[in-house]
C-alpha cells in the first residue's frame, strides 16, 4: 500500500524530547514500513525515519528560535502533501483540521486522526461545517464532544515492543513525566509524595505559556528536599527514568484524550497511580495497571498498596494492548474500507 503520513512541524519525528502525537506519528510510521508498505512522511528536515522523507522545514519549529510564524511552514508542507497526493493510495493526516477545506475539494482518499481534546467550543461550529471529513479518535471518551462527526474507528496507540525493558523490581521513587501546566497537577503529585513520604522525580518541560503559572505556582514547592526535578527528557533516558520508578503519578484535571505515558510506563512494569479524567478509565486497567483515584486520599492511599501490584501483569497488559504492531494494524483495516469504498463510489459522490 502507497501510504502518506502529514505530521506536525512543532516537533520532529521521533521528537527529541517531550513531544506526543509526532512520537505516535513515528511508531505507526516505521511499523507499516517494517511490514512492507511504501510509505512517505510529511515532517520537519531533522526527523528520522525509513520511509521516504517529505521534509516542509529545516527543523522542528519549536526548537528553530528563528521561527515566528509556525502556521506558514504548515501551509507550505500541506500544498506539498496535495500536489503529491495523487501517488498514495491514502493520507493520513495528524494536522487536526487544517486541511479540511484543501482534503473537500481534491478527489483523494484521507482520513484523520485527531489526537487533541475536542471539549473547546470554538471547534464546535468548524467540525459541524467538515462533519463529511473522516476522523480517527485515539479514545471513545474523546468522541463525546462531536458524537456526530464522521468517526471512522477509535485507534489507541501503541509503542514498539522492544522500545523499553521490563524491570521486575520496583524502584525507590515517584515518577512525574510530561508538561508542567495547570491541568496536569504537577502540585498534586508533589502533595501526594510528601503525605507518603517517597521521592518524587519530576521530568517535565514548561511551555513558554506556562511559565508564569511555574514560577508562581510550581516553583515554591520545589524547595522540598523529596523533590527534584530532571528537566525534559528523551526516549533514551525515558526507559531508565519509568523503568526504574516506584509508580508513575498522572494528577491531571483535564479530559486526556489518550495519555502516551500511561502506556510508556506499563512497558516498563511500572504501575500507574491517576487521577479518573478523559481516558484515564479506557487505558488503565483498575487494580492491575495500577490505581484510578479521585482526590488525594485516594491517592496516597493507591502509592501504599503499589507493591500488592504485579508488575509482570503491568508488562503483560502492555503486550497484548498496546504495541504498535497493534495500532498500524488497526490503522490499515481503516485504510483498506476507505480505499475500497471510495473505489466504489462514483467521483460525483465524492466530489
Amino acid at each position: 500500500m502507497r501510504i502518506a503520513q502529514v505530521a506536525p512541524l512543532y516537533e520532529s519525528v521521533p521528537p527529541k524530547y517531550y513531544g506526543g502525537t509526532e512520537r505516535v506519528v513515528s511508531y505507526l510510521t516505521e511499523e507499516l514500513v517494517r511490514q512492507g508498505h511504501e510509505v512517505t512522511l510529511f515532517a520537519s528536515g531533522d526527523s528520522e525515519t525509513k520511509a521516504r522523507l517529505v521534509a516542509a522545514c529545516r527543523r522542528s519549529l519549536r526548537l528553530d528560535k528563528h521561527c515566528i510564524d509556525q502556521l506558514a511552514h504548515h501551509s507550505v508542507m500541506l500544498e506539498r502533501v496535495f500536489q503529491q497526493a495523487s501517488e498514495f493510495d491514502i493520507v493520513h493526516f495528524h494536522v487536526d483540521y487544517l486541511h479540511f477545506s484543501m482534503s473537500r475539494r481534491q478527489q483523494i482518499t484521507h482520513v484523520t486522526t485527531l489526537h487533541g481534546r475536542l471539549d473547546i467550543p470554538d471547534l464546535f461550529p468548524l467540525y459541524q461545517e467538515f462533519r463529511d471529513m473522516p476522523v480517527i479518535s485515539i479514545s471513545n471518551v474523546q468522541r463525546e464532544p462531536l458524537p456526530w462527526a464522521n468517526w471512522q474507528a477509535t485507534v489507541y496507540h501503541g509503542l514498539p515492543a522492544d522500545l523499553y525493558r521490563f524491570r521486575a523490581q520496583p524502584g525507590s521513587y515517584l515518577a512525574f513525566l510530561g508538561r508542567i501546566s495547570p491541568e496536569k497537577r504537577v502540585d498534586r503529585a508533589i502533595e501526594i509524595a510528601k503525605r507518603v513520604q517517597i521521592p518524587l522525580k519530576i521530568a517535565a518541560k514548561v511551555d513558554r505559556v506556562d511559565k508564569k503559572y511555574f514560577k508562581s505556582a510550581i516553583e515554591p514547592l520545589l524547595c522540598d528536599s523529596l523533590v527534584e526535578v530532571v528537566g525534559e527528557i528523551g526516549d533514551s533516558e525515558k526507559d531508565e527514568f519509568l523503568g526504574n520508578a516506584y509508580a508513575l503519578l498522572l494528577p491531571i484535571d483535564w479530559p486526556e484524550p489518550f495519555g502516551l505515558v500511561m502506556i510508556e510506563a506499563m512497558a516498563c512494569g511500572t504501575p500507574v497511580i491517576a487521577y479518573c479524567g478523559g481516558a484515564v478509565p479506557e487505558i488503565m486497567e483498575e487494580g492491575h495497571t495500577g490505581f484510578i483515584v479521585e482526590e488525594l486520599e485516594g491517592a496516597v492511599e493507591a502509592a501504599r498498596r503499589i507493591p500488592k501490584l504485579s508488575r509482570k501483569r503491568c508488562r503483560e497488559v502492555f503486550e497484548r494492548r498496546f504495541t504498535a504492531t497493534r495500532m498500524a494494524n488497526d490503522y490499515l483495516r481503516v485504510y483498506e474500507r476507505l480505499i475500497n469504498r471510495n473505489q466504489d463510489e462514483p467521483l460525483e459522490a465524492r466530489a
